[in-house]
């Protein structure tokens, strides 16, 4: 494979260039109890795009705001090359009904708040970020739009809605002629692996780049999580180890995922957090993951998934550690007896599909 952050792809069905790991800004700042001080972040930025990245992922509530007025004083000499993204929909201000969801008014709100934050006349790429089911479609797209001519926002996508929701918004798009989604940001990794059953079918086929976040699982394909961990009882919200024990990630068959990782790691002089990385990469559907480093050691490290070349073996064994069942009817279309049933034993090649 051998990518470098300069190899820049297409973003879904739109002629915007962005490199094939984006930058997550979650961890700018440190009102959530863990991620980067400010000049630690400005490290991880310059970095960045000294390698020729210049894909940026934030959202407006990132630790509390922090993330994107970073960003907006670290995009000061540079803004016009790089790709920011930014999400609305997390509430704003708690108590406030109107502060959150993807209502016209919460949208605009928003977005004329994290355009003052970010410094800038013009947001990149904008995603509805969490999917509440209050609010109309149409209201949705035509606000989105409304902004694109405005000329505010340049792109619009979506994150963690459903499969179904998002084919019927890009139906609607496409027939009103309004601003098309572009991009799906969804979790995805070796461990969690259920996007596979719709949500990146449906990116595939209705033009949408797959931005995968919590490409590592929260860290724990990077192996620094033991199987001890599993009798951990803390739930507090102050670490990011806490909140994945809390989550139920550190379970019995994610440490058998990791195990392989680790193995496929050894062989090839990697770490087990390349691995990661680069096997989400080798899914045609994939544009960006969206690397969430707290140090530049650990970008570093992240980066270095652009060099590892997979081979078909590993590649299959990695697969296997971490498959799932599709369920109906993936599984029954996918196998020997759906097939039987429309094409008996012709032989038919469909491209993609074979």
């Amino acid at each position: 494979m051998s990518l470098t952050l300069d190899t820049y792809r297409l973003l879904g069905r739109s002629g915007l260039r962005v490199s094939p790991l984006a930058l997550g800004a979650a961890t700018f700042g440190t009102e959530w109890g863990w991620g980067a001080e400010r000049d630690e972040a400005r490290k991880l930025f310059d970095r960045y795009v000294e390698r020729g990245g210049n894909f940026i992922d934030t959202a407006a509530t990132y630790t509390e705001g922090s993330s994107e007025r970073l960003l907006g004083e670290f995009t000061r000499g540079n803004r016009e090359s790089l790709v920011l993204a930014t999400k609305y929909t997390t509430l704003r201000r708690p108590g406030d009904p109107n502060s959150g969801g993807p209502h016209r008014k919460s949208l605009f709100a928003s977005v004329e708040a994290s355009l003052r934050r970010l410094n800038t006349d013009y947001i990149d790429l904008l995603y509805l970020h969490v999917w509440d089911f209050t609010t109309p479609v149409e209201e949705i797209l035509r606000g989105m739009d409304d902004l694109v001519r405005q000329g505010k926002v340049l792109y619009v996508a979506i994150s963690n809605a459903p499969a179904w929701q998002v084919s019927r918004m890009q139906a609607i798009a496409d027939l009103r002629s309004w601003s098309p989604l572009v991009a799906l940001q969804i979790e995805y990794s070796l461990i969690e692996r259920t996007g596979e059953r719709d949500l990146i079918p449906m990116a595939r086929e209705t033009g949408l780049g797959v931005l995968p976040y919590s490409p590592l699982a929260g860290g724990v394909l990077t192996g620094k999580y033991s199987r001890g961990d599993l009798t951990a009882t803390s739930v507090a919200d102050s670490t990011r180890k806490d909140l994945t024990v809390a989550n139920g990630t550190l379970t019995e068959r994610n440490f058998a995922i990791v195990d392989a990782v680790t193995e496929v790691a050894a062989e090839l002089g990697r770490t087990p957090a390349q691995v990661g990385l680069a096997w989400t990469l080798q899914n045609p559907a994939v544009t960006a993951p969206v690397i969430g480093a707290r140090t530049p050691a650990q970008l570093e490290d992240n980066l270095g998934a652009l060099e590892v070349d997979l081979t078909a073996a590993q590649l299959a064994r990695l697969d296997e550690a971490g498959a799932i069942p599709l369920g109906i009817p993936h599984d029954l279309l996918a196998g020997d007896f759906g097939r039987t049933l429309t094409r008996g034993d012709l032989k038919v090649e469909v491209p993609g599909h074979r």
